[in-house]
């Protein structure tokens, strides 16, 4: 309750500090995890009753965005340390000081509750296995401590995204197959990312003690591998379309998105990391967009849901 509290009277002091938090938790950042959640939930939608449960997709949402931000705080808390000795992440906000550590767990946690409030409207599957879906975002901060492949751990969290989202709507595994392949697409499109976002610090990891693949096998090693877990990621995007029927308007967004990991793999390289962040805004927001976009119109014009 004295955190609740502390977290009112720090937005009504404040705002500066609110702004602050959420750039703290980079709330932008949703859009990428969010589609696949929408395209999940609809999908089960389809078949289960063909109509869209607007509910659901409120509380989705509130669940998906409450369990984003609880995980980047608790990463940024838990990492802060480490971001104070990498000159690319001494300026963010719990190194600066311009959000304290209390306000930062405050935010965490009740962010938390937020996500589990949620699972629990939704239904009972859902609050039984939430406390299971936050221990990867909890643990991923930690696994640069204790393994090579921290990135695998991060798939894993974001792998949990479309599984949620199905079984909010149907409150049962028995189908849910689709969900599981969308998951791990996901997952792998995300933690595939990582590798290649974890190439910019591989000299002062080295240097600390941070452990990831760049670290560990160096640059090239690492833009293959995720060059493999994106043609990966491809081919399950490919093997869910035609698993669940969709049409021309999936297809299409999906070679859209053959070009958005095209143009990221050309334009990062090893002797060439000044366009990893284009790469992650630009290729990355717009993969989940477009197909969520596309697949959305193939679900309202095929089956209705609009109607």
């Amino acid at each position: 309750m004295d955190g609740v509290r502390h977290l009112v009277s720090t937005v009504a002091e404040s705002p500066g500090r609110v702004k602050s938090f959420l750039r703290l938790v980079a709330i932008e950042h949703s859009v990428f995890a969010l589609p696949f959640a929408y395209l999940s939930a609809l999908t089960a939608m389809e078949r289960h009753g063909g109509r869209v449960r607007w509910l659901d997709l409120l509380l989705i949402t509130i669940a998906m965005v409450g369990a984003r931000t609880f995980a980047m705080a608790a990463n940024r808390i838990i990492d802060r340390r480490i971001d104070a000795r990498n000159p690319r992440t001494a300026k963010r906000e719990l190194v600066t000081g311009a959000v304290s550590v209390r306000t930062a767990w405050t935010g965490a946690a009740v962010a938390l509750v937020v996500f589990l409030a949620a699972a629990a409207a939704l239904n009972p599957l859902c609050l039984v296995l939430a406390p299971l879906a936050v221990v990867p975002l909890v643990v991923y901060p930690y696994a640069k401590r204790f393994t090579d492949w921290p990135h695998a751990i991060l798939a894993l969290a974001q792998a949990v995204g479309p599984v949620g989202a199905w079984l909010a709507v149907t409150g049962t595994f028995a189908g849910s197959g689709p969900a599981w392949l969308l998951g791990a697409a996901v997952g792998l499109w995300i933690g595939g990312f990582d590798l290649i976002y974890a190439c910019q610090d591989i000299e002062v990891d080295r240097r600390i003690g941070v452990r990831s693949v760049p670290a560990r096998y160096g640059l090239r090693f690492a833009l293959h591998a995720s060059t493999v877990a994106h043609v990966v990621t491809f081919g399950l995007f490919l093997w869910f379309g035609e698993l669940v029927g969709l049409g021309w308007p999936w297809w299409f967004g999906l070679a859209l998105t053959a070009l958005a990991f095209g143009y990221q793999h050309v334009v990062v390289t090893p002797t060439d990391l000044s366009r990893v962040n284009r790469a992650f805004f630009t290729a990355n927001g717009f993969v989940g967009i477009a197909l969520f976009v596309f697949a959305l119109l193939d679900l309202v014009v095929r089956f209705h849901l609009g109607g």
